[in-house]
């Protein structure tokens, strides 16, 4: 598999580790980063401390910034117009769906109930053979 740089801004420091874990589990050539808050990795993507990801994992619900406001902010960084943009949630809602789809994420998935649901489900994203992953 290609090597990526991933990002991934989720609140939840146990989601952090899975996905990190999963993140090498199918792709250790990538550089996986995962940050706690989107005024966070904002900051660090807007300074150029940190490179332009290939990819960004980011959670809907989050204190401080929520995630369609980070979203949001995101889309407004020039250098990162060709990063994709994925919502990792646990949310199912389709109002969820639709404004994240509006807003300009680019793939939409409920958070799996599995870590071998969550690698399939990162694999298939990186390599760009999947649908939107709504579960309802």
């Amino acid at each position: 598999m290609q090597k990526h740089t991933i990002l991934m801004i989720d609140d939840d420091a146990d989601d952090r580790q899975l996905f990190r874990d999963a993140i090498q589990e199918v792709a250790p050539d990538s550089l996986a980063l995962t940050f706690e808050s989107g005024p966070e990795a904002i900051s660090k993507l807007k300074d150029k401390s940190i490179s332009a990801p290939d990819f960004i994992f980011l959670d809907l619900n989050m204190p401080l910034m929520n995630g369609k406001e980070c979203l949001t902010a995101l889309k407004k960084i020039a250098h990162l117009k060709l990063t994709r943009i994925i919502m990792l949630t646990t949310s199912a809602l389709k109002e969820d769906f639709r404004d994240s789809m509006d807003l300009g994420a680019q793939f939409f998935m409920t958070k799996p109930n599995s870590f071998t649901d969550l690698c399939e489900n990162i694999k298939k994203v990186l390599e760009n053979k999947w649908k939107h992953m709504l579960n309802n």
